[in-house]
């Protein structure tokens, strides 16, 4: 247990002004906080921009940030030495729970933008994109808000997932009449702002008229490539804040140095000026995305896999593995072959490796691969059918889901959502074509890209 011995760091304390909040995020937790909430932080207009965040599934967070108000310490770990910075952007740290607060913020006519850190998985989309309406919370969802509505009774809805929060959130801002918002999704979803814009108009139309007919003008969708290795905070940490700083910190992030930013579309009601911190502006944001989806992020997935198969347990310890190393080398030369030149492949690829390689950034295998299934088929399955298409064999990609599939018979396993697919799978009469199914059901009908994910399983199985 840590103890307090020194004072507690607070905003009084370190003589930080408190912004105006004009940003509502969802899913508060060490990648917001070292990402956007950093950037808000040291953008130049950061005095104007304030942020109420929610919690995701656990109110921990909150109750440790509160009693600070909302500021904690972002710890740089280089490969030889720390840097310390106090992030002073959060004003209100809210559990998710706080329904009242939420709608408040989500209602205010001074929120102009509402950002969202969830996985892949927490928006409960088909692989198509559209949301699952199989899923039994979101066709809890879409009754409770109908009713909510047609009832007039909208303070008694309290939604569970997260499209269904948005909707609340947003239905309070039309009744308001607040105007229009903009919705910044920061995850690892392809054309992030495109899919939640449709699938939001996809349920609205479901739940109410009005909410489908004024979600056109009321909100705008940015996509967004974000990327910055966060690993979980240890007990250390703390520690370490409390010699370097001379302030007790309960709530710490360490983060790497690296860190990007790219967005893409526009803000009706204003932004802070992200750009001043190192954000990035386009119009057209797919390369951007390609290029950290596959290089960076399938390679943390096969690393998941390849390097539990192998008995490590964090990213720098795999790649001193020549075997993982060899894996990613590969994977990212697969990759490579689609992306455009103007995006210096090469130095992100050399960054990527010093990266990778920080000892001091424990980012653990096991934590990477939750959800692996749904990852795979966004960060592997793409460029698997690019090789294909191109007349390859995409031998890098058949390996890396084989690496999933192998770790599922291998390894202690980890959560995924699509954990009930897989137990069928596995019990299947062909298990490694089912398993890759669930992946990539286009990639399963291809016999001969099959059949290499088949031989790829037998070889990493057989050098173990």
């Amino acid at each position: 247990m840590i103890e307090k011995t020194r004072p507690q760091i607070t905003r009084s304390r370190i003589a930080a002004s408190s912004p105006p909040v004009r940003i509502l995020h969802l899913g508060l937790g060490a990648f917001h906080r070292a990402h956007q909430a950093w950037y808000t932080s040291r953008a130049e207009d950061a005095a104007d921009w304030g942020i109420a965040a929610f919690s995701g599934r656990s109110g921990s967070l909150p109750d440790l940030l509160a009693p600070q108000g909302g500021v904690f310490t972002l710890v740089e770990r280089g490969a030889e030495e720390d840097l310390y910075e106090h992030v002073t952007s959060i004003v209100d740290a809210r559990a998710a729970t706080d329904r009242d607060a939420y709608m408040r913020y989500a209602s205010a006519p001074t929120t102009a933008i509402i950002t969202l850190t969830v996985t892949e998985a927490g928006y409960s989309l088909t692989p198509t994109g559209m949301p699952d309406l199989n899923d039994p919370l979101i066709v809890r969802d879409i009754g409770e808000l109908q009713r909510a509505i047609i009832s007039d009774t909208l303070e008694t809805a309290s939604p569970q997932t997260t499209l269904g929060r948005l909707l609340l959130g947003l239905e309070g801002r039309r009744r308001s009449g607040a105007p229009a918002v903009a919705i910044v999704p920061c995850d690892n979803i392809p054309a992030n702002g495109s899919v939640l814009a449709q699938a939001l108009a996809t349920l609205a139309n479901l739940i109410s008229p009005d909410l489908a007919g004024w979600l056109p003008t009321g909100a705008s969708f940015v996509s967004t490539s974000v990327d910055r290795i966060t690993p979980r905070a240890t007990d250390d940490l703390l520690d370490a804040v409390q010699s370097a700083t001379g302030w007790y910190d309960a709530a710490p992030v360490a983060t790497e140095p690296f860190s990007d930013w790219t967005l893409s579309g526009e803000f009706p009601s204003g932004r802070p000026q992200w750009e001043s911190a190192g954000a990035r502006f386009v119009a057209d944001i797919g390369p951007y995305e390609s290029r950290k989806l596959w290089m960076l992020n399938g390679a943390h997935t096969l690393l998941a896999a390849s390097g539990r198969l192998r008995g490590h347990r964090a990213v720098a310890e795999a790649m001193l593995d020549d075997q993982c190393l060899g894996h990613v080398e590969a994977w990212w030369d697969e990759a490579s072959h689609h992306l455009a030149e103007e995006l210096d492949v090469p130095a992100y690829r050399d960054a990527l490796l010093k990266r990778f390689a920080n000892p001091r950034i424990e980012h653990s295998l096991t934590q990477i691969a939750t959800d692996s299934a749904t990852k795979l088929g966004v960060r592997v399955a793409p460029v698997a059918r690019l090789e294909l298409a191109a007349g390859r064999g995409a031998d890098a990609a058949a390996t890396a889901i084989a690496a999933w599939i192998a770790s599922l018979q291998l390894t202690p396993q980890v959560p995924d959502e699509r954990a009930d697919d897989i137990s069928v799978a596995e019990q299947s009469a062909e298990p490694i074509r089912e398993l890759l199914a669930i992946v990539a059901p286009d990639l399963a009908t291809d016999e001969t890209f099959s059949r290499r994910v088949s031989e790829a399983v037998d070889g990493l199985t057989q050098i173990l």
